[in-house]
């Protein structure tokens, strides 16, 4: 079989743990890498058996992929995108879709014009245990979803400017708002607060420590997303969905269901950030129609976290246009 050649736009911790997948299945080949910062992509290349470029333009003339993973900072969004879209090259973005929305809205179109091939890093999609929750929910729809997020500030020099990752919902919590959708539905109303103090050891963050929203989603439920980065590393990230008789709680360990008198475990195989790769793969390949969160899925998600975002610095509900 033919190896898939493969461009990786970004060389940071997300593009390396991309790469190792790749690297694994057997079928493909990273062809090159372009960063900013030339030392990690001659890093991440030379990992990879890859050439190192410049910047987007050089890594796609001079590779010629057949699809390409753009692994960039919030705030970097936009021009690898854009340049993909000119040469009709099947991509992979990793979330966020962008520090806040107008890039996205604008890749977004951009993408669904020709009908071009994507896919997003919302690998949470294909966990085992959101897979059974979409099962039971089929025949007792959630009337509630509670997320919440407790973490500590990735050590990343851009994650603590607002202007650069957005702030913790939009490039963090998001997964949970990304879970929410997809397990109950488009939102139709946000309403949010959030605040800020400063701290010693981030001398130059601007973004909100603490947020508490509430949603109503169109289809009548309604849900609420807590998050801060407070602490000194990950306590709780996941999402509970009540229904009439049961409760199910979800996390990347797995699904708990609880109904009262029975109890159901179902443990994660942890296969999630493998299965993602796997199924673009195939889909750039003409071999499977996999891809869960193709980039008009996961622009809406996006659009909740931005709307969240904007609602906690301006005091007042934010209203989203459902099917947008």
């Amino acid at each position: 079989m033919r190896q898939t050649r493969i461009a990786l736009v970004g060389a940071g911790g997300v593009a390396r743990r991309h790469a190792e997948v790749l690297a694994g299945l057997g079928d493909v080949a990273i062809v090159g890498v372009a960063d900013p910062v030339a030392a990690a992509a001659a890093s991440l290349a030379q990992d990879t058996g890859a050439v190192a470029f410049d910047d987007v333009a050089a890594l796609l003339d001079g590779t010629d992929p057949d699809a390409a993973y753009v692994c960039v900072p919030p705030f970097a969004h936009g021009e690898p995108e854009r340049a993909l879209v000119e040469r009709a090259i099947p991509f992979f973005v990793e979330k966020p879709l962008g520090a806040g929305l107008a890039v996205a809205e604008e890749i977004g179109a951009a993408v669904a014009e020709p009908g071009l091939l994507t896919a997003t890093g919302y690998h949470w999609r294909y966990m085992d245990g959101m897979e059974r929750a979409r099962e039971l929910l089929a025949g007792t729809p959630a009337r509630m979803a509670v997320g919440t997020w407790l973490d500590r500030v990735p050590p990343v020099a851009w994650w603590t400017r607002r202007d650069r990752s957005g702030g913790q919902v939009v490039e963090q919590a998001t997964h949970l708002l990304d879970a929410m959708l997809h397990l109950v539905g488009d939102v139709g109303e946000v309403y949010a607060v959030a605040s800020w103090a400063p701290r010693a050891r981030f001398p130059d963050a601007d973004v909100d420590d603490v947020t508490a929203a509430t949603l109503r989603f169109a289809g009548g439920a309604i849900g609420s997303l807590a998050a801060t980065s407070l602490l000194p590393g990950k306590q709780r990230a996941g999402v509970e969905l009540l229904c009439d008789g049961a409760r199910l709680a979800l996390s990347e360990t797995g699904l708990v269901v609880a109904d009262g008198e029975v109890v159901e475990h179902a443990e994660d195989a942890w296969l999630a950030k493998r299965r993602v790769d796997r199924a673009f793969v195939d889909a750039v390949q003409g071999r499977g129609a996999d891809v869960r969160a193709p980039y008009a899925a996961a622009l809406a998600t996006h659009r909740v976290a931005c709307a969240i975002a904007d609602s906690a610095r301006d005091g007042a509900p934010v209203v989203l246009a459902v099917g947008a």
